[in-house]
């Protein structure tokens, strides 16, 4: 117990250090919401990798999916590895941080307010991400209350307060600075702490060999046909699984709080380093969890099941670690409350912000100076944290629901709502403000019409798209696929304007021969 109350202890005295040292970088709202558009490949490479995997992956995520597809769960990492880091900065990284420097917008909704010339969409974006990061971010809590629980023996409440309470004084104290640089050490920790943790459960299952074989040995109920189901190439659901992956992954393009990263980013050869270095942790963090939930059968006599018999998905992660000795348990409590803070903290940073630049400031018709622009934005932090706070400790005694419903909600309603109108807004000038408003009113009807047949107990189109995960994963397609429709269908913007826009791509730099050949005799 000391250990583990050291490591503690000495971790939460970081975090608020480093908010204390990044003071001077906070005094103004840039600096502020996006450390001043300065932020180095390192810095952001992890600061997005850590937004991206909370404890609803390393608890949620991996033991409901490891549980149901055994190590073909993998894929998932794999494909957020590969379409929500490498993609994701191949695609959207350059291109956001040139329109979103053009437009002198700090915020998405303020990007698709001056994109598209409509401050009615930005409000109605803003009331989007206010209302949809609320459950994402109560689902953030509840990864640690059964961790905590087995390691201290505390009670949840306790457990949500302290982590809010620390959360909030580092973001109040150092803004994006502080996040980042607290993401950067958060970071380390993760990666080294998931390859520890993966080793010694492993391990304690006579090593990788003799764990696949086990898991090999186990029937599945969903596809009794199929042998060694939990170590097959594509697991025994692979439509299922599919519909995660592309949630997880493709999800991200639309999250405001993974897109925002892009728009802090130094220079091009920051974009360059970052791509290389968030695809790399996430193939060790995502692969790591995701391939350590696999296994989570080989607990089932020690897991905690609901009456109607199904496994509560949320105790298989922390059972599989209970056996492990004192010291790996501190540094599995460390990883766990690194990553869930470290998202816990750009999505408030991102609620506050984005109200009060996209919704308070225009209603006081920009009458707002320097100074209360900053105590909005931190007031309105705090009200987010209380609120979910609040949120989770009520979920969490009520046991409405578990983690992956609440993360699916949120993923689906935000991804579905600004992937299309995002991608098409940065690369197609044809891209309409009828489209965008299609693919805002189409998501929220699919994930809202997803909830209400969950909670009346109706079908929603078909029992494939009754998981929110599924639902989320349609939301997105439609929204592929609405946006370019309707834009062809209905009025185009002003072509001067938007021509004004995208000059931003086509000035002139001056690069070296390693990044173009140009003429021999140059």
């Amino acid at each position: 117990m000391a250990i583990k109350v050291g490591m503690l202890v000495f971790f939460f005295a970081v975090m608020v250090a480093v908010g204390v040292y990044c003071r001077k970088n906070s005094q103004d709202v840039d600096g502020f919401v996006l450390g001043g558009r300065s932020v180095g490949p390192w810095l952001t490479a992890f600061a997005y990798g850590t937004s991206y995997f909370s404890a609803v992956i390393f608890i949620g995520y991996a033991g409901q999916f490891g549980w149901k597809y055994g190590v073909s769960a993998t894929w998932i990492g794999l494909g957020n590895a590969i379409i929500g880091s490498f993609l994701a900065w191949a695609i959207l990284g350059r291109r956001t941080r040139l329109m979103t420097q053009h437009l002198n917008s700090a915020t998405m909704p303020e990007f698709f307010g001056k994109r598209f010339a409509c401050d009615k969409l930005k409000v109605a974006a803003s009331a989007i991400i206010f209302i949809f990061l609320i459950p994402y971010t109560a689902s953030l809590y509840n990864g640690l209350s059964r961790l905590f629980g087995m390691a201290f023996g505390v009670d949840y409440a306790w457990c949500v307060l302290g982590m809010a309470t620390l959360t909030c004084i580092y973001v109040l104290l150092g803004g994006y600075m502080a996040t980042v640089i607290n993401d950067f050490i958060q970071g380390i920790i993760m990666l080294g702490g998931i390859v520890a943790v993966v080793y010694a459960v492993l391990a304690s299952n006579g090593g990788l060999m003799q764990a696949l074989s086990t898991l090999s040995a186990l029937p599945c109920e969903t596809n009794p046909t199929l042998s060694g189901a939990f170590v097959s190439f594509f697991g025994p659901q692979p439509l299922h699984l599919l519909g995660v992956v592309i949630l997880t992954s493709l999800g991200t393009w639309g999250l405001p709080q993974m897109v925002g990263k892009f728009y802090a980013i130094k220079n091009e050869q920051a974009i360059q380093k970052g791509t290389v270095i968030s695809t790399l942790f996430a193939f060790v963090v995502a692969g790591g969890c995701y391939f350590l939930g696999g296994f989570g059968r080989l607990y089932s006599a020690d897991i905690e099941y609901a009456a109607n018999g199904t496994p509560i998905y949320d105790s298989i992660v922390p059972q599989m670690l209970s056996h492990l000795p004192d010291l790996m348990i501190a540094v599995v409590v460390i990883l766990v409350l690194s990553a869930s803070m470290s998202t816990l903290s750009s999505l408030v940073l991102t609620s506050g912000s984005t109200l009060t630049l996209d919704v308070i400031v225009p209603l006081r018709r920009g009458q707002m100076s320097e100074k209360s622009k900053m105590l909005c934005i931190r007031a309105l932090v705090v009200f987010f944290i209380v609120i979910s706070s609040l949120i989770a400790i009520v979920q969490a005694k009520s046991s409405v629901t578990f983690i992956a419903q609440l993360m699916g909600i949120s993923w689906g309603a935000l991804a579905g709502a600004f992937l299309g109108p995002f991608l098409y807004a940065l690369y197609w000038r044809k891209t309409s403000r009828a489209a965008v408003w299609s693919s805002f009113a189409l998501s929220l009807i699919i994930m809202c019409g997803d909830m209400f047949c969950n909670f009346t107990g109706r079908i929603f189109i078909n029992p494939y798209f009754a998981s929110p995960i599924n639902a989320g994963m349609l939301a997105m397609i439609v929204s592929l696929i609405v946006v370019p429709l309707v834009s062809l269908l209905g009025t185009r913007q002003d072509k001067k304007s938007v021509d004004a826009m995208f000059a931003c791509y086509e000035r002139s730099v001056v690069v070296n021969a390693a990044t173009a050949l140009g003429r021999e005799n140059d």
